[in-house]
């Protein structure tokens, strides 16, 4: 399918499914926002990287204008939607302050591989439990899949990008597991250098060492 949305370009990645709050102040965005809500139609979040708009983003669902001030400014609730690819940028549409794409949305088979998803979350326990970090990762209202996870295990706006692009959940939660099995030694290593450096200047109980000469 190929349709025309409305854009709010930003320096982050949003997932389907994915639950994100926005405090609205620009008045093209207010313009934006405000026709999207009343038309209950969605808009699209395309990534930026280093003031670089990428080819790919998501499409987002108005929840609520949880608070609307005297000047405009919104705080909105917004859900993600599909996945899709910029075909065209449309900068100038008449009678409005916000630009516009024509864009498409590419199969996405959300089948998952078989066990690799506890493999996951257990993994990614382990590296909350190593950086000291307490995250409630339970899911309300969804089954768990490499989207619902992905903020949770510290990449780069790069790396979750690179996510976003893979239209397949399996090559999604293997993406996920090449991370955590690069990232997890890393982080334990750098737990252990602490210890050692928290143990510096301290008198220590250490066995004597045998050698041969």
């Amino acid at each position: 399918m190929t349709n025309f949305i409305p854009v709010f370009p930003l320096g982050l990645v949003v997932y389907p499914g994915e639950h994100l709050n926005l405090h609205i102040f620009e008045p093209r965005y207010k313009q934006l926002i405000k026709e999207c809500h009343d038309s209950g139609k969605s808009f699209g979040i395309p990534t930026v990287i280093d003031n670089k708009l990428q080819d790919h983003g998501t499409s987002v669902k108005v929840l609520e204008i949880s608070k609307l001030y005297p000047d405009g400014e919104m705080d909105i609730r917004t859900e993600g939607q599909e996945v899709f690819r910029i075909l065209e940028v449309i900068r100038d549409i008449p009678d409005k302050l916000y630009s516009g794409a024509i864009v498409n949305y590419p199969p996405n088979n959300t089948r998952m591989l078989p066990g690799v998803l506890d493999q996951l979350m257990q993994s990614i326990q382990e590296l909350h439990e190593l950086l000291q970090v307490k995250k409630d990762m339970r899911i309300a209202g969804r089954e768990p899949d490499a989207y619902a996870i992905a903020h949770h295990v510290g990449m780069s706006l790069q790396e979750e990008y690179e996510l976003l692009c893979l239209f397949d959940e399996r090559q999604r939660q293997e993406y996920l597991k090449r991370f955590l099995e690069k990232v997890l030694p890393t982080v334990a290593g750098m737990e252990q250098l602490k210890e050692k450096i928290r143990l510096n200047g301290h008198f220590r109980t250490l066995p004597g060492l045998k050698w041969e000469e």
